[in-house]
């Protein structure tokens, strides 16, 4: 009846019962556990040091700076002190031109303490990286100088200006120049200093012989230094197309573009200039900046292809194409390699005026009929060293030959996805046929065309 007591018998069901649904509504609830780093990688570089910090879910985070000695502070919230996080302070090496070491510390509760001490003022981007490709959530911090290196400036400055401005990168400080330095270099650099300050927007120092000055005005001039920009495919997190062998494809690019640099210097009034020289990622935007600052006459891009089958094989080279790709199997590779910016890591948030101007769908059908002329040059060449895999240059829109004044072309070495041709990529030997291929196509193009007198203004 109503209002009568419980049996003791009901008691003890109705606590059970209350106890079970506590358990229940527990285990529903999950417990809270901090973040734990999966991995931890740095890539030091002249042009800048990128520090990764990879995790299952997106990391909370704050910085801030401390003067005097000048240190970075970054705060990372509900992360624990795992081993790769407390691993990151080994992986600073000594040549690193930014930061001097790291330590890593519980702060305050949830927060855990990462302290770069630096060896120069640096200007950091800090963002983080969706899920992409082989790498989970990613914390990006990459240390830039404050005060880049203006390479028009470093050219006046040192014994081999050619040298310098290929080595001065965009965003960071000059390097060392380079050690097979011509004379010739070196006397224009003296000249060069003695120009009055209008004329050292001029994109290299010009040889004074009598015979340039029979020239007719517009003609052709031989007697002055090409630049070309070898650009080294993928690089640092963006590690490119992996062979069935282990083989990377950023470790294949890097090694034939070196190669290639070193046959060009060989040459009389030729310099290369290498647009990565390191294994450390530099965005696609930023290669056709480089190039566009150094005011390269030519641009190179070096890749190893790969397929789902491992029968495909040959060498390929494409250029840019303002109207569609010119087949299936150059817009999927255009679409790859534009791809390296999601994969290597870029702060969308940024957006640099200059590089927007640099990447304006320009009028550059002039610079695609001569991109296609090179590309037929080295293409002839390729074909003695290895089978072709498309007997003509073929053409996508590749974002990294975008620049709408100097022709650029994209090569694809070989397979890396081919076991046999990612053996022949992985030998120095074929390695150096490979780049005397290039060169050879390079030096074809410029007999037919040779390069005019350079322009009076920098270009942007």
């Amino acid at each position: 009846m109503h209002g009568e007591p419980l049996h003791p018998g009901a008691y003890r069901f109705l606590k059970y019962f209350a106890l079970a649904l506590a358990l229940l509504v527990a285990a529903a609830i999950p417990a809270f556990a901090a973040e734990k780093i999966l991995a931890s990688r740095v890539w030091p570089a002249q042009e800048y040091t990128r520090v990764t910090l990879e995790s299952a879910h997106p990391v909370k985070h704050s910085f801030f700076f401390v003067d005097k000695p000048p240190r970075l502070v970054v705060d990372l919230e509900n992360v624990e002190a795992g081993a790769e996080l407390k691993a990151l302070a080994t992986r600073v090496g000594n040549d690193d031109p930014y930061i001097s070491s790291v330590r890593v510390g519980l702060n305050r509760p949830n927060v855990m303490r990462v302290v770069f001490d630096l060896r120069t003022e640096v200007k950091p981007s800090i963002f983080p990286i969706a899920p992409v490709g082989q790498y989970k959530h990613r914390l990006v911090i990459d240390l830039y100088p404050t005060k880049p290196a203006d390479p028009l400036l470093a050219l006046v400055s040192q014994p081999d200006p050619i040298a310098e401005i290929g080595q001065a990168p965009v965003t960071g400080p000059a390097e060392p120049g380079m050690p097979d330095a011509k004379a010739e270099a070196a006397e224009a650099s003296t000249k060069l200093a003695e120009r009055p300050a209008e004329k050292l927007a001029e994109k290299a120092p010009e040889k004074p012989p009598a015979k340039v000055a029979e020239k007719a005005p517009g003609k052709p001039i031989h007697d002055r230094l090409v630049i070309v920009a070898v650009d080294a495919g993928h690089g640092g997190e963006d590690p490119g197309a992996r062979g069935r062998l282990g083989t990377r494809e950023k470790d294949v690019t890097i090694a034939i573009a070196r190669r290639v640099k070193a046959a060009i210097d060989k040459e009389p009034n030729m310099r290369a200039v290498l647009v990565r020289d390191g294994d450390y990622f530099v965005p696609l935007g930023q290669r056709v900046a480089k190039s566009r600052r150094l005011q390269a006459d030519l641009f190179v891009s070096v890749h190893a292809d790969s397929f789902v089958r491992p029968d495909a094989r040959g060498s390929s080279v494409f250029a840019l194409s303002e109207r569609g790709a010119t087949s299936a199997a150059a817009r999927m590779l255009a679409q790859k390699e534009n791809e390296s910016d999601l994969i290597g890591g870029v702060n969308l948030g940024v957006r640099d005026p200059v590089l927007a101007r640099t990447l304006l769908d320009l009028s550059q059908t002039a610079t695609i009929n001569d991109s296609l002329k090179l590309g037929r040059a080295v293409l002839t060449e390729l074909g003695d060293v290895n089978d072709l895999h498309k007997a003509s240059v073929e053409q996508a829109g590749f974002a990294v030959l975008k620049a709408p004044d100097i022709p650029s072309i994209l090569v694809e070495t070989a397979f890396i996805s081919n076991p046999q041709e990612e053996r022949r990529l992985k030998d120095a030997a074929y390695q150096d046929k490979i780049a005397a291929a290039i060169v050879g196509g390079i030096k074809r193009y410029l007999a037919a065309n040779p390069p005019l007198a350079r322009s009076k203004l920098a270009k942007n």
